[in-house]
């Protein structure tokens, strides 16, 4: 596989690694809240609280995967 394939397919598994850990737990924590809500007729805390600590988990989560996308990137670059 040449080099250049090989910067792409990093850069579409990095990609797609990224969008889903941004979306998959903002779209879990507004269904799950808004679910809160209803049942506890607290219109919008529970939503507003389950947004939050999934911003702040992706967050953490996201710099994780930079630091490791990092080495692996640095890696690619050095077999070349």
């Amino acid at each position: 596989m040449d080099n250049s394939r090989k910067s792409y397919l990093f850069a579409f598994k990095a990609f797609g690694d990224f969008g889903i850990t941004i979306a998959v737990p903002a779209v879990l924590a507004a269904l799950a809240g808004k679910w809160l809500d209803i049942k506890f007729g607290s219109y919008p805390k529970c939503t507003i609280l389950l947004l939050t600590i999934a911003f702040v988990l992706t967050a953490i989560i996201l710099v994780r995967k930079v630091k490791q996308y990092g080495k692996e990137y640095e890696d690619l670059i050095n077999q070349k």
